[in-house]
């Protein structure tokens, strides 16, 4: 099931290096992050203390538009939405509410949304964008990061961009070096931070 292409624990004791490496891949794969990540480098030393985490992100280019999981059918005065995903359902609700307000809103059952008296066109409604997977990507890694360090480590160090990132923790005051310590840990991935 891991769909990454490098995935490495670095730690002074092998088993606790297989350990962290369960713990990350249960972790990623509880939320989802499996698949938005594609290389990870962490290291662990209880001694110094100090945890470090980089990666590589995949690219995320797919924003949820109502047509991607809902058929739209105009039928004499309204339109019929029939919903095949119901993952979306209550974003795409809460945006109709706004757009067209709720008593031109109808919900008869899960999988059916009405709208009734709505000036919009067909390929208007089915282009609505009602989620946007990276908005939330940043705080479900840094979530995640959180659950994954050792106890106790709450002093944090955390960048990400678009394309990378590096989370460092520590139970003490962070290293000074934070910066060449990431930069390492990228070259070990062939990486450049």
């Amino acid at each position: 099931m891991l769909a990454i292409e490098y995935f490495e624990v670095e730690c002074p004791e092998p088993l606790g290096a297989e350990y962290y490496r369960q713990i990350t891949n249960d972790v990623l794969l509880d939320h989802n992050l499996l698949r938005v990540i594609h290389k990870i480098h962490i290291s662990i030393d209880p001694k110094v203390p100090i945890f470090v985490a980089v990666g590589i992100l995949k690219k995320i280019t797919t924003r949820v538009r109502v047509g991607d999981f809902a058929n739209v059918n105009p039928l004499e005065g309204k339109i019929t939405l029939v919903i095949s995903d119901e993952t979306y359902l209550a974003p795409m609700l809460k945006i109709f509410w706004q757009k067209f307000g709720k008593d031109h809103v109808e919900q008869p059952d899960r999988f059916t949304v009405i709208l009734y008296d709505v000036r919009a066109e067909l390929k208007e409604i089915e282009e609505i964008i009602v989620a946007d997977p990276s908005e939330s990507l940043y705080k479900d890694l840094i979530y995640a990061f959180r659950c994954i360090a050792p106890e106790g480590f709450r002093l944090r160090s955390e960048k990400f961009s678009k394309e990378k990132f590096s989370f460092v923790a520590s139970e003490n005051t962070l290293p000074e070096n934070i910066d060449e310590i990431v930069r390492e840990k990228f070259a070990l991935m062939g990486e450049m931070p």
